[in-house]
């Protein structure tokens, strides 16, 4: 499932100052005040729901810590995870600038902590100067090219292949030598991340 949805988020009473998230550190405290104003913080548990593919919140959303899992589902019911996002990220900047309605939902994975700002406000501070502009255009682009990459593994790689990318993608660093994927992820969650069924998962891996 997509989670609990009971509550929208615990409202968080002390919040980080706005220039503590990476997207606003090029600015100047002066430049984001109108924002600050507007930011509200909020705190979700593991396996709550933040957004639902469908919705039309008008918000942007500001990853400070915790992980949340982007999901969405195929035609016929299976879930897909689109990707898995951590502090400095942050999502619902394409609804806010074409007024669309969510195209995918949000799950939190561990206890997170997010600043939420009105579409409104946020993109009026985004065009407001050249450098807000140009640093919403690099975001963008980012996100782009993110993209290009999983749709050329999808589209070009067979499933061992693109395993390999998947789990290369989701290691660090093993103290001493080579690479760890820890908690291991089970079969289920690397086959909805690369498009293929738990079985093909799982004989890959044996």
């Amino acid at each position: 499932g997509q989670g609990d949805r009971q509550s929208p988020g615990r409202i968080t009473m002390e919040a980080p100052d706005l220039l503590s998230l990476p997207f606003f550190r090029p600015f100047s405290a002066q430049a984001v005040a109108p924002l600050s104003a507007q930011a509200r913080w909020r705190s979700y548990e593991a396996g709550q729901t933040v957004l639902e593919a469908g919705d039309d919140a008008p918000e942007v959303y500001f990853v400070v810590q915790g992980m949340l899992r982007v999901t969405t589902r195929s035609v016929g019911g299976h879930e897909i995870i689109l990707n898995e996002i951590g502090p400095g990220t942050l999502f619902g900047e394409i609804a806010a600038i074409d007024g669309a309605k969510r195209s995918a939902g949000i799950v939190a994975l561990t206890k997170t902590q997010v600043c939420v700002i009105a579409a409104g406000p946020f993109m009026e501070f985004a065009l407001s100067t050249r450098q807000a502009t140009l640093h919403m255009m690099k975001t963008l682009a980012s996100l782009v090219r993110e993209k290009d990459k999983r749709i050329f593994e999808l589209s070009v790689l067979a499933t061992r292949p693109r395993l390999i990318a998947l789990l290369l993608r989701l290691a660090r660093p093993r103290e001493g030598a080579g690479m760890i994927v820890s908690p291991p992820r089970p079969h289920h969650e690397l086959a909805a991340m690369i498009g293929t069924r738990r079985e093909v998962v799982t004989r890959a891996l044996a």
